[in-house]
């Protein structure tokens, strides 16, 4: 059994992000947003207008009592709670994150209920916690009786996308991305780290973070909550550029293809709008490699450049008037 103190010190935060366009032809304003995400009855849906209008849920948990992920094949049982919640940024992207925080080490024994429920979002292992390799586990994927975040965070947008509010008429096709993440805890003081950030196929990335024993998990869902947007933006407006095929196909087909990005995404380009200051500078690891922003610029200017082109002839082409 762990030794006294020990089980109440989390070393290790794991998480999934998925990120989708709300199937709405028309954004949601901040009254019907916070409709869409009430929920539970018993707490607010927060609602930020400054600098852009974002609604985040409520937190809800999720009961689990299963094998934790293991890249070694080890069966490592685990009680606890998942946290998860959703948030809606600009009333255009909607994302739901699901995430746990497991202690060193944990009883031998499974303990009532209710012991579990008065920690929410901590999930305990049964005796000694093979760290790395559930976190490398977790960055793999679940596999079949293992504890699944990406499942819990689909359940909540299913849930979600079900709501009368949506018409289901999305204003251009687009793709889901999601994230998978891991802090692992350090001493008190110690300054927050990137440590690792990888694109993988099918929308799938992975983070590797760093963070002091101080900061919540909360606050490390927020950022990789605001990774996770900023990823699916980028991803988005690539695809648009792909399929509209500039140089090789006629102008006007082309800006087609490119108008949802100007009406809808082009504006919402605003990293670390809604993260903990004690982690915005990870964002600094993220502008040198991959460079994000440096991209979004790129792209953005392709598209103005693109949009300036087939403007000219047709400025030439309006009659003059005396």
């Amino acid at each position: 059994m762990a030794a006294p103190g020990q089980s109440a010190r989390p070393v290790l935060v794991c998480g999934e992000v998925r990120t989708c366009l709300l199937p709405s032809l028309h954004a949601l304003d901040g009254r019907a947003a916070a409709q869409l995400l009430r929920l539970r009855a018993d707490e607010h849906v927060r609602v930020s207008e400054r600098p852009n209008l974002y609604v985040r849920s409520p937190e809800v948990l999720t009961g689990v009592d299963c094998r934790l992920p293991t890249a070694n094949g080890a069966h490592v049982r685990a009680v606890g709670t998942v946290a998860a919640r959703a948030a809606l940024t600009e009333g255009r992207i909607l994302q739901a994150t699901a995430w746990f925080s497991l202690p060193a080490a944990g009883p031998d024994l499974r303990r009532p209920w209710g012991q579990y429920l008065v920690r929410p979002g901590i999930v305990e292992p049964f005796g000694k916690l093979p760290q790395q390799a559930i976190a490398q586990g977790v960055l793999r994927g679940a596999g079949r009786g293992e504890l699944d975040l990406g499942t819990i965070a689909e359940g909540m947008l299913a849930r979600l996308l079900r709501h009368p509010l949506l018409d289901h008429k999305a204003p251009f096709k687009s793709r889901r991305t999601h994230l998978r993440w891991t802090a692992h805890r350090a001493p008190a003081g110690e300054e927050p780290a990137l440590t690792r950030f990888t694109l993988a196929e099918d929308g799938l990335r992975t983070m590797e973070l760093r963070l002091p024993e101080e900061i919540p998990a909360a606050a490390a869902a927020s950022l990789c909550e605001d990774l996770a947007l900023h990823d699916w933006l980028l991803t988005t407006v690539v695809h648009m550029l792909d399929i509209s095929r500039l140089g090789s196909t006629d102008g006007p087909t082309a800006l087609l293809a490119l108008r949802p990005a100007v009406d809808h995404l082009l504006h919402l380009w605003m990293p670390r709008a809604h993260v903990d200051r004690s982690l915005g500078h990870l964002w600094d690891e993220l502008e040198r490699e991959p460079g994000f922003t440096r991209q979004w610029r790129n792209l953005v200017q392709r598209i103005r450049d693109q949009l300036a082109v087939q403007t000219i002839p047709l400025l030439h082409q309006a009659p003059s008037r005396r």
